[in-house]
């Protein structure tokens, strides 16, 4: 059956085309981005939403999108998608943070030629018949200092555009390194030097915990006189309340803000100043823009629930199309060593340590580790998938721990996970052959070469005479049908494995005759999704 997407926003028709033009059902319903009841009523039908802004994704519309697996933002924001409660429900979050880069850039310079030159008081006092032409003196760009605080990609875009305009820049962000300033052509600084120098500052994060009021009373105390602040990134950025004080103070002299901590913002503090220019959160605002973010959300979630490549993610790690085709056999790997496992471990796990050797070791480990982890989650919660498995294991405190190595061995590469718990680890290994499919290589330390199949027998014993004889004869008189079987041992006379592989599912009444026989330490059946 063909993937189903809604969207509840207003999308170009070139983005709805490419939905169809990919073989997804595609319903376009704009009217339900702002009747969240209409939306909750309808949404457990379909497999992908595409929104803009209009749209919240809240939790209880997540509770009612039984079979949402994705959820696309076309533009950068998510603030009106509750992430927390789409990772717990399996839902990926994509954004299209490129889609209008450029534009919000430009935005940002156009608000700093308007604070400078007072464009707006200007143009409103001419238009009213005045000629104040004495009144309104401004400042020129050229030869001034440009703080830019997040020199990312809107901001490195800003930055270009400022040394183009014979601005000195200098960037605060603890995520730019000396050598990719030098090639931007800016100087990186620490904030408070930023703030002493800059004449004019502008912002570029996303709002985090860490940049919620990163202009906050105390530092806005410490630009310099005359300074003019420009936001065109996120509300909750700049104390409001503090900067409408240092303006009217006049220790600030302009303020160009197109975001507001409260949005729609029908009022605020920074409203009716003198020169403070404001915009109603019009960054993204051009028909490039917003045809660009539309497409490539389009095409993003396409690929999505048609290949399984995962771009922009905010939730999960991004995964190529190409990625994919290599990965695949590796990730179904990864679930399945995780699943193993999380059906050997009846304890609660405290720690995960997973290994990665040779070739696999090279390949996007995050994806691997949330398929991994996933594996193990399932045993737990059925429901759990790549996207909600690391968030539930953080919720329960489950430490885990990632290494990588150069080849070790036979194998081109191979996985190794060991689960820790309060009482025991549990180990198993596993590679991808040259067949493209899955086979565990150790378990206990102990080698072994088995397939993964749907109905499988794990067991343990000592390693004496009689033992597959007795597995075999107690199958068949329970009416089970032995499809093949591995075997495994430390040493001679030592601790060995077996692993059945059956045509059913075999019930507990043959796993406790198996048990009462006393010749195996261990009997557990085990189920995997093999398809």
């Amino acid at each position: 059956m063909a993937p189903k997407v809604l969207i509840s926003d207003k999308l170009s028709a070139a983005a709805v085309q490419i939905f169809k033009d990919r073989g997804i059902e595609v319903d376009f319903r704009p009217e339900l981005g702002k009747d969240k009841e209409a939306l909750a009523a309808v949404i457990g039908d379909y497999d992908g939403l595409a929104i803009r802004s209009a749209t919240k994704v809240t939790p209880s519309i997540l509770e009612n999108a039984t079979n949402l697996k994705v959820v696309g933002r076309a533009g950068i924001g998510t603030d009106n998608i509750d992430k927390e409660a789409a990772s717990k429900k399996g839902v990926i979050v994509m954004n299209t943070p490129f889609g209008n880069m450029i534009t919000t850039a430009e935005h940002a310079i156009a608000m700093m030629f308007a604070v400078a030159r007072q464009l707006p008081e200007a143009s409103a006092s001419t238009h009213a018949g005045k000629w104040e032409k004495s009144k309104f003196m401004g400042v020129e760009l050229t030869g001034k200092t440009l703080g830019v605080i997040g020199a990312g990609n809107i901001g490195g875009i800003v930055c270009d555009r400022a040394r183009g305009l014979k601005m000195k820049v200098v960037a605060y962000d603890p995520f730019l390194s000396h050598e990719k300033a030098d090639k931007m052509g800016v100087e990186k600084v620490e904030l408070d030097e930023l703030l002493a120098r800059a004449d004019f500052i502008t912002l570029h994060v996303p709002l985090t915990d860490q940049t919620r009021n990163i202009l906050g009373r105390e530092n806005l105390a410490k630009t310099k006189k005359g300074v003019r602040i420009i936001n065109c990134a996120r509300g909750g950025l700049v104390d409001e309340e503090a900067l409408a004080e240092l303006l009217k103070s006049g220790h600030v002299a302009g303020a160009a803000f197109d975001v507001f901590a409260v949005e729609p913002a029908t009022e605020n503090p920074l409203f009716n100043l003198p020169n403070v220019v404001c915009t109603p959160h019009l960054g993204a605002s051009t028909t490039e823009a917003q045809e660009n973010v539309a497409l490539q959300v389009a095409e993003q979630m396409a690929d999505y629930l048609l290949t399984g490549a995962v771009s922009n993610a905010l939730n999960m790690p991004s995964v190529t199309a190409e990625e994919a085709k290599v990965m695949g056999p590796w990730i179904k790997l990864a679930g399945h060593l995780g699943n193993f496992i999380g059906q050997m471990t009846d304890e609660a796990v405290t720690a995960i340590n997973i290994l990665y050797d040779g070739a696999v070791a090279e390949m996007n480990l995050e994806a691997l580790n949330c398929s991994l982890i996933a594996g193990i989650m399932k045993t737990i919660s059925p429901e759990v998938n790549m996207v909600s498995a690391p968030v539930i294991a953080r919720e329960r405190g489950i430490q885990i721990s990632t290494t990588n190595q150069e080849q070790s061995g036979a194998f081109e590469g191979y996985i190794k996970v060991t689960v820790v718990t309060e009482k025991r680890e549990r180990s198993i290994a596993g590679t991808v052959f040259s067949d493209g499919k899955p086979r565990f290589i150790q378990i206990k330390g102990i080698n072994i070469e088995a397939e993964v199949g749907e109905h499988m027998l794990y067991t343990t014993n000592e390693d004496v005479p009689g033992i597959i004889g007795k597995l075999g004869s107690m199958l068949g008189d329970h009416k089970v049908n032995l499809a093949n079987f591995t075997l495994g041992r430390s040493t001679a006379g030592g601790e060995a494995i077996a692993i059945a592989y059956l045509d059913e599912e075999i019930g507990e009444d043959v796993v406790a005759a198996l048990r009462d026989t006393g010749l195996f330490q261990q009997v557990k059946p085990l189920e995997f999704d093999v398809a």
